[in-house]
């Protein structure tokens, strides 16, 4: 299975960690959204995308990354007995880092979830983790989840990821 991870991390590396914990695992490649073309994801077999969350929103670059991705083509032949549409780009999943748990109502990677599908991703799952935040006003105080990721943390990231790679595998 040949995966990539599509990552930005800006603040303290922690969404980077994450990612290389994940790659091991999946023997992925691990990229900044500036560093690989859109065209280039059409040779994976599956695609992670993650950032830290800024706001509860996933990192504008990433967002833009993905946003750049063409929709996939919609074309029809019809016949008598049969109609068909190319809609599948390949399979994705998402991944973030946060000082603040994600809200079960308002999940923050629903919008780049919702987003892929809209570019033909089949998004085969999520996986979020507490991280470091410096974010005003925890800055004030140092910040919050001063020691995350942690061994923790990075342990459950690989065992995401090797899930991830038993459902290819058994899909195949």
């Amino acid at each position: 299975m040949k995966t990539l991870l599509v990552c930005t991390s800006v603040s303290h590396g922690n969404t980077r960690r994450v990612a290389e914990a994940m790659a091991e695992v999946l023997d992925a490649r691990v990229v900044a959204p500036d560093e690989v073309r859109v065209a280039e994801l059409s040779g994976y077999d599956l695609v992670g995308f993650g950032s830290g969350v800024f706001s509860q929103r996933m990192h504008r670059d990433l967002l833009g990354f993905v946003r750049a991705v063409p929709r996939p083509s919609r074309w029809s032949t019809q016949t008598q007995t049969q109609t068909q549409t190319q809609t599948q780009t390949g399979r994705a999943f998402v991944f973030a880092t946060s000082g603040l748990p994600e809200l079960a109502f308002a999940p923050f990677t629903r919008p780049l979830v919702r987003l892929l599908e809209g570019r033909g991703f089949a998004v085969a799952d999520t996986f979020t983790c507490r991280a470091l935040d410096t974010w005003t006003p925890f800055r004030l105080i140092g910040g919050i989840n001063k020691r995350r990721p942690d061994e923790d943390d990075l342990t459950a990231a690989r065992a995401f990821a090797r899930r991830l790679g038993n459902d290819f595998a058994t899909a195949a």
